[in-house]
């Protein structure tokens, strides 16, 4: 990795997505020529934000169409690439999810192995660096109970999700095991794998599927006004994330895995907390924590497993992420500017999404 961004062409797969668009950004912002894909370059909505950076650089980024099922796909683009970034990844919301390995696991699993095998064509690509996610280290909160420390730490693997329990774990952690499998087959590029939490912060892309935007969406659309749930999250904000994908193509030393999350976890309720510091009269921001019998009770109304809840339900634990310190240099926004600057946008986007539907009216 010794040559200056402006003579070196990375490729960033599913560049439309709420982690991929920033990644996009920042490339281009480092001197990068980008080559993005994007599921179709007719989609004016989901490819507005990536128009406007082609529009603000030309000639460094390029779109390219890439179907993650389709062999074969990525080989255009990948062509003269000194590094990938697959990004890109199916995402269901669970009650969407009527066969997990049909919905989510093969999309995953095959989708992987096509851009690995044009990583393998291409033959100048030196890096892939691989979006995972915590998911893929742990199935639920309850199996951080048995690592040392009670402490999340890369060394784990996920061993408790299936295609029947917790699908999209199980699909980030099967793809992640292939990938692995696929470097140790050949010795000319090195694959780094990023294991993001829940990542929040500010959306380039309103049309974006990112569970993370769904999950936040509920809370200030005020689902828990009566009470939060205690439920907790493992967070990073986008930009961070972004970050940590660039420093694990330009480090030399980088390798294996990285946990991209804050130390310590965020609840519901200390989101609204934070929220409410800014927004004192939206009343759909939770002012309470609610106890743990109300959820048991009432949460498989809502959809949520009694094994679910009795896995997640009141349970924190420390994250170790002195390796992305240490050896990627990410230094983390606090959870405030975050959760600020992801309420701010989503207001935003929220306003143009209804303007928007104003004037198709008329």
């Amino acid at each position: 990795m010794n040559a200056s961004p402006a003579d070196r062409t990375v490729l960033v797969t599913g560049g439309s997505g709420f982690v991929a668009a920033h990644l996009v950004q920042q490339l281009l912002e480092r001197g990068y020529r980008v080559r993005a894909t994007v599921r179709s370059t007719a989609r004016t909505d989901k490819l507005r934000p990536l128009r406007a950076l082609q529009d603000a650089r030309p000639g460094r980024l390029d779109l390219f169409e890439a179907d993650l099922l389709a062999e074969g796909s990525f080989d255009e683009a990948a062509q003269g690439c000194s590094v990938v970034f697959h990004v890109a990844s199916p995402f269901l919301m669970p009650e969407k999810i009527k066969d997990g390995r049909r919905d989510v696991v093969e999309p995953a699993l095959r989708g992987t192995r096509n851009v690995v095998a044009a990583v393998n064509r291409a033959g100048t690509v030196e890096r892939l660096v691989l979006t995972s996610t915590v998911g893929a280290i742990f199935g639920d909160y309850v199996d951080v109970r048995e690592m040392d420390g009670q402490t999340l730490s890369e060394k784990y693997v996920n061993t408790t999700s299936t295609v029947e329990n917790n699908p999209y774990h199980y699909a980030k952690t099967v793809a992640e095991t292939a990938a692995r499998e696929a470097e140790a087959a050949q010795d000319r590029w090195r694959m780094v794998a990023l294991n993001p939490g829940l990542i929040l912060g500010p959306s380039l892309t309103p049309a974006s599927a990112s569970g993370s935007l769904f999950l936040l969406d509920e809370l200030f659309k005020g689902y828990f006004f009566y009470g939060a749930p205690d439920f907790s999250f493992t967070t990073a904000d986008v930009r961070d994330v972004a970050a940590a994908h660039i420093a694990a193509a330009e480090r030399p030393g980088a390798h294996g895995r990285y946990i991209v999350a804050a130390p310590e976890m965020t609840s519901f309720h200390q989101m609204a907390t934070i929220l409410r510091e800014r927004r004192p009269r939206d009343l759909r921001l939770p002012r309470t924590a609610l106890p743990h019998w109300p959820v048991r009770l009432l949460g498989p109304a809502f959809g949520l497993s009694q094994r679910y809840i009795r896995n997640h339900l009141g349970i924190r634990f420390p994250v170790d992420n002195r390796r992305s310190v240490e050896e990627l240099g990410l230094v983390y926004r606090p959870i405030e500017e975050t959760l600020a600057d992801h309420y701010r946008t989503w207001r935003e986007q929220r306003g143009q999404g209804r303007r928007g539907a104003r004037a198709r009216a008329r």
